[in-house]
């Protein structure tokens, strides 16, 4: 019995080593550019083409005071946080209470409106574009951060309510036929029961909806436009230009002011988004 264990432990081990060695690279693929992406932004144009890789000569922030001036980034970025925020909450609003109907749905009902949710994921974002552009015209929210709020909840809702129905339907029935006799109203349930253990599948809703929101360029654009107050940083970024052509040095010092708060947020949530995703593998 000793060789076949003593086997098995290589084979491991082996495993282990071949694996480690693999994400290693793997996170040496994605460091590399990012470090490539924060010394550009550094650097005028000649630094960057002749020597790529190399330490800028000094720490300058010339390029970001420059980015913050000429695409007025300061409001773009207040005006991409808000909508953001905004639409984060009005999706949870919607989606946890049809996802804890759809979870606790046993009829064909149920399944019926499940699938319905599911077909949002056939329509293809462009496809609704005109619609929605005679939509925000006819409203009078044109050139208005309010319609995008109220579009991109719309457009995030499939994703939510799938994620959201799943997980919840992994809680037991008895805590809330326990709750239910102890005199627990549906919304009560829901609140005390429901969302505490869906915390891990509030959290991957949040950072995948965050990273769409946060990045929604062509509804941004062609809502808002790129020339009002209201505009939002994606649609900030194109117009950083100089009389010469390109200033790639603070087209990047610029972007980094998207690329912080994702990196803000992925650190906040992804704990919670590993035992979600941990969570569904066992109970897969």
């Amino acid at each position: 019995m000793a060789k076949p264990t003593a086997g098995i432990r290589l084979r491991d081990r082996i495993g282990s080593i071949t694996s480690g060695t693999v994400a290693w690279i793997y996170a040496a693929l994605l460091i590399v550019p990012f470090c490539y992406f924060v010394v550009s932004s550094f650097k005028d144009n000649d630094g960057i083409f002749e020597s790529p890789l190399a330490l800028p000569a000094s720490w300058d922030l010339s390029n970001f005071t420059e980015a913050i001036r000429q695409a007025s980034l300061g409001p773009a970025i207040a005006n991409s946080a808000i909508t953001t925020v905004a639409a984060l909450v009005l999706t949870l609003v919607l989606a946890l209470p049809a996802s804890f109907a759809l979870a606790r749905a046993t009829g064909r009902a149920g399944r019926i409106v499940e699938g319905l949710f599911s077909l949002g994921f056939l329509i293809p974002s462009f496809a609704a574009l005109f619609p929605t552009f005679l939509l925000a015209a006819g409203m009078g929210l044109f050139h208005t951060r309010t319609f995008l709020v109220l579009l991109l909840p719309a457009t995030a809702m499939p994703l939510a309510v799938v994620i959201l129905t799943q997980f919840m339907r992994t809680i037991p029935r008895e805590l809330e036929e326990a709750a239910s006799m102890d005199g627990a109203s549906a919304w009560q349930v829901m609140r005390q029961v429901y969302l505490p253990i869906c915390i891990p599948g509030i959290a991957t809703v949040l950072l995948l909806n965050f990273l769409s929101f946060w990045n929604e360029y062509l509804y941004a654009l062609v809502l808002i436009g790129p020339d009002t107050a209201q505009r939002t940083i994606q649609v900030a970024l194109p117009t950083l230009k100089v009389d010469a052509g390109t200033d790639y040095g603070m087209l990047m010092a610029g972007t980094l002011f998207t690329l912080l708060p994702v990196y803000l947020v992925y650190s906040i949530l992804q704990r919670q988004m590993q035992r979600a995703l941990v969570s569904g593998a066992i109970k897969g």
